[in-house]
């Protein structure tokens, strides 16, 4: 039985708040972690609503967009597990209703922030294009905007929305294309000061095991997305990258020197480790 103190000791410990991502592509980081750290009180967003809540000081800890990772001064990354792709992603997606070189205006997914980011370099970069921006509500159909291209991003974008398209960009794809790297989506970061109590070990062992989990999670999210399950499975184990490795970081540097040349996040933030190196 715990004495008082230590009984005290653990309700000053816990819980830590952990913020994730309600999409199918974070579902290997997040579905082993209730068990591996039931002390931990999770909690499911979009991403750009958790990336304001941990500037806040909401949550300690969050599956951030990685734009926000640049944004927020004094955070740290605090596990090598990510999304990320190396090539196509399936789950973001550029769709225009002109040409590219005639794209005038831009509806952007409400609950994009790096996606949002790296399309706007995009189509800056290689076509010199600096489109008016419009807002798409999270939940509302991407026909019913008026834009000449729509950025789609999650679940939603593995469906294509009705209507008649010039061009579909994979966003992933594009970007490997042009830069040569992989491109990172979000990682685990935690606001400046926070404790992490060893959850930065316990997010390791929930993304390996999430791995290993694969056709569980295609089988059981699936029906819910309206996407076959075969689908869903071949999108997890041959689209994403979960570990954010050498390429990885090269590829988060890069996207954060170009994001912030092009004013999108301030300049010379280097990427912080907890315990001051990559995980």
């Amino acid at each position: 039985m715990l004495s008082v103190g230590e009984m005290r000791a653990k309700e000053e410990r816990f819980p830590i708040r952990v913020g994730a991502v309600t999409y199918l592509n974070t579902r290997p980081l997040v579905v082993s972690l209730p068990s591996l750290a039931p002390e931990a009180r999770i909690e499911v967003d979009y991403p750009s609503r958790l990336a304001e809540r941990l500037q806040r000081g909401d949550l300690d800890v969050a599956t951030i967009p990685s734009i926000e990772y640049f944004r927020l001064p004094g955070a740290t990354i605090v596990s090598d597990a990510c999304i990320a792709c190396d090539g196509p992603v399936k789950s973001v997606k550029l769709y225009g209703r002109r040409r590219v070189e005639q794209i005038r205006s831009l509806a952007l997914d409400e609950g994009s922030r790096t996606s949002a980011a790296m399309g706007r370099i995009l189509l800056k970069e290689r076509f010199g294009l600096q489109p008016d921006l419009r807002t798409l509500p999270i939940g509302t159909p991407a026909e019913e905007v008026d834009a000449d291209a729509v950025l789609l991003i999650g679940d939603r974008a593995m469906l294509a929305p009705p209507g008649e398209f010039e061009f579909v960009w994979d966003l992933g794809e594009e970007w490997s294309r042009w830069t040569g790297l992989p491109f990172v989506f979000s990682m685990w970061v935690a606001r400046p000061g926070v404790d992490l109590l060893g959850l930065d070990k316990t997010l390791v062992a929930a993304r390996d095991d999430g791995e290993k989990r694969l056709e569980e999670i295609a089988r059981s999210d699936a029906p819910a997305l309206g996407v076959p399950e075969s689908e869903c499975l071949a999108y997890l184990r041959d689209h994403l990258v979960f570990h954010l490795g050498p390429r990885q970081r090269r590829g988060l540097e890069t996207f954060g020197r170009m994001a912030a040349e092009h004013r999108l996040a301030p300049a010379g933030v280097p990427l912080a480790f907890h315990n001051g190196k990559p995980a």
